[in-house]
């Protein structure tokens, strides 16, 4: 599919690149343009169109993590065949482990499943590794502000993409209590929303 001018390879074995998320990557290319110096990281990166439209336009070296192995294939070959796979790396596994103590990034997206376990049989056509997120929808959302807090550079900020404004203000009320980091700005879309994070 062609997905802000980049042709992305996909197949049933992982999500399907949604349209609208790629106000995401142009957000993100929006910040990379004034934010500090540094490489971007992508968490739940899927087949990695949204962190490679992310970072086109400028000369980031990106590093894109996901549990799927299927995902982690196709978001190599996409990179390769984008002409950008010499500036991109590829980590498969959990993203509290493969992400190394000290690493900071200038950019972080972060596009974790938020889809409640209980509601994954409305969405049959998608693999539950793919849209699972937890009991509340959440608990990956969770993890990927905790590694957030710990990689973001100074002056950087990080794109969250989450299901429902009601995500938004659980999450927010989370940061609240655990992190400094706080929800900025919120753009809300018919199919999820965006949340800026910073300190």
């Amino acid at each position: 599919m062609n997905f802000g001018g980049l042709t992305i390879a996909y197949d049933d074995r992982v999500l399907c690149p949604r349209p609208w998320t790629l106000a995401q990557s142009m957000w993100c290319a929006e910040l990379l343009r004034s934010g500090p110096d540094g490489p971007v990281l992508e968490l739940c990166a899927g087949v990695g169109h949204i962190g490679l439209v992310a970072v086109a336009a400028s000369r980031r070296e990106l590093v894109m993590v996901d549990l799927n192995p299927a995902a982690c294939e196709l978001a190599r070959r996409n990179a390769d065949a984008t002409a950008m796979g010499h500036r991109v790396e590829i980590r498969q596994g959990r993203m509290d482990v493969v992400v190394a103590d000290g690493e900071q990034y200038a950019l972080i997206i972060a596009d974790p499943p938020w889809v409640a376990s209980s509601h994954l049989a409305s969405y049959p056509e998608d693999p539950a590794v793919a849209i699972d997120g937890g009991s509340d929808g959440l608990h990956l959302a969770r993890m990927t502000c905790s590694i957030i807090d710990e990689h973001l550079a100074e002056g950087g900020s990080a794109i969250l993409q989450l299901g429902t404004t009601a995500q938004v203000d659980a999450i927010a009320d989370h940061l609240a209590r655990t992190s400094t980091l706080r929800v900025r700005e919120v753009r809300s879309f018919e199919r999820g929303a965006l949340v800026r994070l910073s300190r």
